[in-house]
């Protein structure tokens, strides 16, 4: 038996819950609690079959190749010694839980890990850890990974209450998308939530969320639309003439029978021959009357008022060709 694992071994429920274990976690209280000496540690770690990944916290290297090889498996792992370190009351929150739950965030995911837990005297600020303390009702906890993590709801409605308006709408729209929560159930998170801070913004996040938005991209685009005074469009829907549908659209006014695309550049690269599809695609669709609208991530987030006003152009455009036809 090495080294490593006879500390783990040796190791009982209450030094480390077994969610930690299976993803082989050690702590230095719990090994020096079994009887494990330092020495041994230092041992372990010199020859690397201990990892350090905090202070006091250990992974063992045996299962670091198969863990991170897991979507999100680096933030499960840090994840993983933030609740070793802060104990089995602790429930992975916000950002973290939205990574470990796939929930889709605007910008690069946070390197510290967020966590939930009970007020307590004790709490002490740790390096790599951003703690909320409040507590948590047993129906906004779920188990992911064998880690207590908030459920999708409650996830979302921190996300909402903490960062900007686009940040939540971008949660929400991610998670009822894939169908990890309801409105109704993000309401109900709301309801018991009446005075936190930013409980309102939340609640606008949660009514303004639509579960047809694909991609963060046409989650942002919506609200710097709607920011602009765009009246709010449809999403994903099918557009062709009498005979057959021609393609589905990103957003839709059916009122001025146009169209608008959010251009995620990846799409691109990832498929060469899809520009010249997409453009054949308008073609047609503008052949049957309808005005195609395309603006890029780079577009939307710096200059919202210029996609704006190329929509209204296209807006007006049909105005004209309307009492042209009329006349």
């Amino acid at each position: 038996m090495s080294v490593t694992d006879g500390i783990v071994e040796r190791m009982t429920a209450s030094d480390l819950h077994d969610a930690l274990r299976s993803v082989g976690i050690v702590t230095r209280a719990g090994a020096l609690s079994a009887g494990v000496s330092q020495a041994r540690i230092d041992t372990a770690v010199r020859n690397g079959t201990l990892i350090p990944v905090s202070r006091g916290v250990y992974l063992r290297s045996s299962l670091a190749t198969k863990v991170r090889s897991r979507a999100g498996g680096e933030h499960l792992l840090r994840a993983a010694a933030a609740l070793a370190v802060e104990g089995p009351d602790a429930a992975v929150s916000h950002q973290s839980a939205a990574a470990l739950l796939g929930i889709a965030l605007l910008g690069k995911p946070l390197r510290d890990v967020t966590l939930t837990m009970p007020p307590r005297r004790d709490r002490h600020g740790r390096s790599g850890i951003h703690l909320y303390t409040t507590d948590l009702p047993a129906d906004q906890v779920a188990t992911t990974f064998g880690f207590r993590v908030t459920t999708a709801a409650r996830t979302v409605v921190d996300l909402a209450r903490t960062l900007e308006f686009r940040a939540g709408v971008v949660a929400a729209d991610s998670a009822l998308h894939q169908g990890l929560t309801t409105r109704a159930e993000l309401r109900s998170v709301i309801e018991q939530l009446p005075r936190r801070r930013g409980i309102a913004r939340a609640a606008e996040v949660v009514e303004f969320a639509d579960m047809k938005a694909e991609s963060p991209l046409e989650s942002v685009a919506r609200v710097g639309l709607r920011d602009s005074g765009i009246p709010p469009p449809e999403l994903q829907v099918q557009l062709g003439n009498d005979h057959e549908p021609i393609a589905r659209v990103d957003f839709y006014w059916k009122h001025y029978r146009t169209a608008a695309e959010a251009d995620g550049a990846m799409k691109y690269d990832q498929d060469p021959g899809l520009a010249r599809r997409q453009l054949r695609r308008d073609h047609l669709l503008r052949a049957e009357g309808y005005e195609v609208v395309h603006f890029t991530w780079q577009d939307i987030n710096f200059s919202p008022d210029l996609v704006a006003a190329w929509i209204r152009q296209a807006f007006q455009r049909q105005v004209e060709a309307g009492r042209r036809r009329a006349d």
